[in-house]
C-alpha cells in the first residue's frame, strides 16, 4: 500500500532539514521545461505505461534532455530507480509504479490541493533573462501538464533526452528555500514588469492559450500595432518611425513595405512611397492590396498605363476598387482631350481639360502641370503659368523618363523642361531659360522642335544683351533696333517690348513708347515697369485721365513709393486744372491741417474735391492710436484735404457738427457729406478715404 500523506510530509521535512535520502540529486543541475511564461504550473498529459517514451506523445527538447543532465553516467533514470533529479519533467509511467510512494525531491512543497509551482530555467518565453541551456517558448508541451499532483506517486517517469549543453547550478537558489508560490528566483528568469506575480495570476495565465499573451514591446506585432494607431490619428511622421522599425525587424515583408508607403503618402513623399509599393509588389506578387496601392500612386503621377496594369492585377486578386477604375477612366479621357486641344492650339480647352484631369486624381503629374502652364502662357496669364511651374518644381515627383508619352513628338520629360524654360524667358530670366532648354535638348537630342526652341532662346538672349549695351552707351536708336531683332524670334516677350519702349521715351517718341507698353501689358497685365513707362508717356502726351488711372493702379501696388505718390498728385492737379476746378487747397504730403474756427471748417467742406474732418481729443487713447495713420493717409492721398479738430480746444465746432464721441470722421465731397464714421477701424477708414479719393479723380 502506498504510504500516507503524513509520511510524505515527514520525508520532505527530513530532506529540507538536511536529512539523507538516496534519491537526492548528486548535484544542483536541475532541469525545467519552459512552459510559455516566466513562472508556470506543472502540467502533464497522461500516456500509456512505458519506461522510456509513449507512442504519439509530444516531448519538448527541454523534457528530453532532463535525464541526460541528471546522472554522472549520463543514463536515463527509470521510475523504479529512485534516482530522478528534483524538477525533472517526464512522461508518467504505467499504473504498475503507482503503488510505490518515494520521497519528493528537496525544495518542493505542496500547498493544499493546488498546482505545484516551479521556477523554470533561464530561457523562458516571458522575454527575460538568457541562460545557457534554457528551453525555448516553442516547446510543443507548453502548458500541457496537469495542474494538480504530478501523479499519485509524486514522480514522473523520465523521457529519453538529448544531452544538455550547459546547466545552471543556481536555478533553484539555495536548494532549501520554498519556491514555486509566485516569487521568481534567481537563475535567469525575467522579473515581471510590475513586481512579483502571485499564484492566482499564474494560474490564470496558465489557462490561456499562448496566442493570448501580450507581445513583447519590440516585437513586430507590437511595433506595427502602434504604427497603425498613429496612422489612424493622422500622425504620419510618428507612424513612419514605427513602420521603419517594423521593416528593420522584417525587411522582406510586403506588408511592412505597404504600411511604410501609406505613411509616406500621408506625408506627401510620393516618390518614396512609389518605390516602396514597387518593392512590396516584387516581394509579394499575389498581393492585391499591394497592386491597388501602387495603382493609386501611379494614377496620381499621371502614369495611366501603369495604373491600369496594377488595377488589373489587383482585380485578379479580388482587391480591385471600382472607384479607382472610375478615376482612371476620367484622367485618361481628360488627358487625351488635353493633348488633342494642344495639338490644334485650342489653349482654353487645353487648360480646361488639364484642370479636370488634375481634379480627378492626377494631382502630382508633372506632365499635366506642364501642359497647364503652357496653356496659361499662351493665354497671356504669365503669373498663373509661373505659379504652376513653381508648384511643379515643389512636387516630390517620380521621374518622367520611364514614361512613353510624347507630345508632338517630344519626350514627356523634355517637354516639361521646354515649358519651364519658356516661362523663364517670358519673365526675363534669360540665363535660366537657356540652361533649362539645354537640359531638354540633352534628354531628347534628336527632336527638331526642342532644338529650334533652344536656338530661338539663344538668339533672343543675344539680342537683349546687345540692346542693353547700346542703351547704356546712349545709342537709343540702335538699341531699339536690337530689341526689335529679338522680337522677330520671340514675338510675345514682354521684356523686349518694355525695353524698346524705354528707347522710344529717350528719343521723345511718346506714342511709340505707349504702343510698346500696351503690347507688353497685353502679355503681362501686372508688369509694373511697363505701367510706369506708359504713365510717364501719357503725362508727356498730356493724356491726364489715362495718366491718373495708371498712377492710381501703381499707387495700390506700391503704397510706400513716394515717387509714384508725387507723380499721381501732379497728374491729379493737372487733370483738375484742365477741367477748370479749384486746386489752391491741394497740397502734397505734410501733416493734417488743424482748424480752430467754424469759418475754416465751412470754407473747407464747401471747396471742390474731397475733404476729411477728423474730430479728436488729446487725452483719448483711441485718438492717440489712430492719429499716425491719419497722417500717413494724408501723404498717400494728396488730392484729399485733411482737417483736424481738437474738441477740447474747439468745443463750438464739435457742437456745430453734432460730434459727441471721438474719434469721429466726416467725409465731404464738393460740399456734400458722403460718409460719417464713429470710432472706425483703421481698415475701414483707409478703404473709405481711398474710395472717395479715386472716385474724385
Amino acid at each position: 500500500m502506498a504510504s500516507s500523506e503524513a509520511d510524505r510530509v515527514r520525508r520532505l521535512t527530513l530532506e529540507a532539514g538536511g536529512g539523507v535520502d538516496r534519491d537526492k540529486p548528486d548535484s544542483k543541475r536541475d532541469v525545467f521545461a519552459d512552459l510559455g511564461s516566466p513562472v508556470s504550473p506543472l502540467r502533464l498529459r497522461a500516456t500509456p505505461s512505458s519506461s522510456s517514451s509513449s507512442a504519439g506523445s509530444a516531448k519538448s527538447p527541454a523534457l528530453c534532455n532532463a535525464a541526460a543532465a541528471g546522472g554522472r553516467g549520463g543514463g536515463a533514470r527509470s521510475v523504479s530507480g529512485r534516482g530522478s533529479h528534483s524538477g525533472e519533467l517526464a512522461a508518467e509511467s504505467g499504473s504498475g509504479s503507482a503503488s510505490s510512494n518515494p520521497p519528493r525531491p528537496p525544495g518542493h512543497r505542496r500547498s493544499g490541493s493546488g498546482p505545484l509551482i516551479f521556477s523554470g530555467g533561464s530561457g523562458s518565453s516571458g522575454g527575460g533573462g538568457g541562460g545557457g541551456g534554457g528551453s525555448t517558448a516553442s516547446s510543443p508541451l507548453t502548458n500541457a501538464l496537469p495542474t494538480g499532483n504530478i501523479c499519485s506517486s509524486g514522480r514522473v517517469a523520465p523521457a529519453p533526452a538529448a544531452p544538455r549543453p550547459r546547466a545552471r547550478p543556481d536555478v533553484l537558489g539555495s536548494g532549501t528555500g520554498h519556491y514555486g508560490h509566485g516569487s521568481i528566483m534567481r537563475g535567469g528568469m525575467a522579473p515581471a514588469r510590475s513586481g512579483g506575480i502571485d499564484a492566482a495570476t499564474l494560474a490564470g495565465r496558465s489557462s490561456r492559450s499562448p496566442a493570448s499573451f501580450p507581445a513583447p514591446p519590440d516585437s513586430l506585432q507590437e511595433v506595427t500595432r502602434a504604427g497603425n494607431e498613429l496612422y489612424k490619428q493622422g500622425r504620419y511622421g510618428e507612424a513612419l518611425r514605427h513602420y521603419d522599425r517594423a521593416l528593420a525587424l522584417c525587411p522582406d515583408s510586403a506588408a511592412c513595405r505597404g504600411n511604410r508607403a501609406a505613411a509616406l503618402t500621408g506625408l506627401g513623399r510620393l516618390a518614396e512611397a512609389l518605390r516602396d509599393c514597387e518593392e512590396a509588389v516584387r516581394l509579394d506578387p499575389a498581393s492585391g492590396r499591394a497592386h491597388g496601392r501602387l495603382a493609386a500612386l501611379c494614377l496620381r503621377f499621371g502614369m495611366v498605363e501603369k495604373a491600369r496594369r496594377q488595377l488589373t492585377l489587383a482585380g485578379n486578386a479580388n482587391q480591385s476598387d471600382p472607384a479607382e477604375w472610375q478615376k482612371l477612366h476620367e484622367v485618361e479621357s481628360h488627358l487625351g482631350k488635353c493633348m488633342d486641344a494642344r495639338r490644334i492650339g485650342d489653349w482654353k480647352s487645353a487648360l480646361r481639360e488639364a484642370d479636370a484631369a488634375i481634379a480627378n486624381g492626377a494631382d502630382s503629374s508633372q506632365l499635366l502641370l506642364a501642359m497647364r502652364s503652357e496653356a496659361l502662357l499662351r493665354l497671356n496669364k504669365l503669373e498663373e503659368a509661373d505659379s504652376t511651374i513653381t508648384s511643379l518644381l515643389k512636387l516630390d515627383s517620380a521621374s518622367l523618363s520611364s514614361m512613353s508619352t510624347k507630345l508632338s513628338g517630344i519626350v514627356a520629360d523634355s517637354y516639361v523642361h521646354v515649358v519651364q524654360s519658356q516661362v523663364n524667358m517670358a519673365f526675363g530670366r534669360f540665363d535660366a531659360a537657356i540652361a533649362i532648354a539645354e537640359k531638354a535638348r540633352a534628354i531628347d537630342p534628336a527632336n527638331a522642335e526642342v532644338g529650334l526652341i533652344l536656338n530661338n532662346m539663344r538668339l533672343v538672349a543675344r539680342a537683349r544683351a546687345q540692346g542693353n549695351d547700346l542703351f547704356k552707351a546712349g545709342k537709343f536708336a540702335e538699341a531699339s533696333i536690337a530689341y526689335g531683332e529679338g522680337l522677330k524670334h520671340e514675338s510675345s516677350n514682354p521684356v523686349l517690348y518694355c525695353n524698346r519702349a524705354a528707347c522710344w521715351s529717350k528719343l521723345g517718341r511718346w506714342a511709340k513708347a505707349v504702343e510698346d507698353c500696351n503690347e507688353a501689358l497685353k502679355i503681362q497685365p501686372s508688369y509694373t515697369k511697363a505701367l510706369l513707362r506708359r504713365a510717364a508717356s501719357y503725362a508727356k502726351l498730356e493724356r491726364w485721365v489715362d495718366c491718373v488711372r495708371d498712377y492710381e493702379v501703381l499707387r495700390k501696388e506700391l503704397p510706400g513709393d513716394t515717387e509714384v505718390a508725387e507723380s499721381l498728385f501732379h497728374a491729379q492737379v493737372a487733370l483738375k486744372t484742365t477741367r477748370g476746378e479749384e486746386v489752391s487747397n491741394m497740397k502734397f504730403g505734410g501733416e493734417v491741417e488743424i482748424v480752430t474756427s467754424i469759418e475754416q471748417v465751412r470754407a473747407a467742406i464747401h471747396s471742390p474735391g474731397v475733404t476729411v474732418l477728423y474730430f479728436m481729443a488729446t487725452m483719448n487713447q483711441q485718438c492717440a492710436q489712430i492719429t499716425p495713420s491719419v497722417d500717413a493717409l494724408c501723404s498717400e492721398c494728396p488730392s484729399v484735404n485733411f482737417l483736424k479738430v481738437n474738441v477740447d480746444e474747439s468745443p463750438m465746432i464739435a457742437k456745430a457738427e453734432n460730434v459727441r464721441v471721438v474719434p469721429t470722421f466726416k467725409i465731404y465731397k464738393d460740399g456734400a457729406r458722403v460718409k460719417e464714421m464713429i470710432c472706425p477701424s483703421l481698415h475701414v477708414l483707409r478703404y473709405s478715404v481711398r474710395h472717395y479719393a479715386v472716385s474724385n479723380s
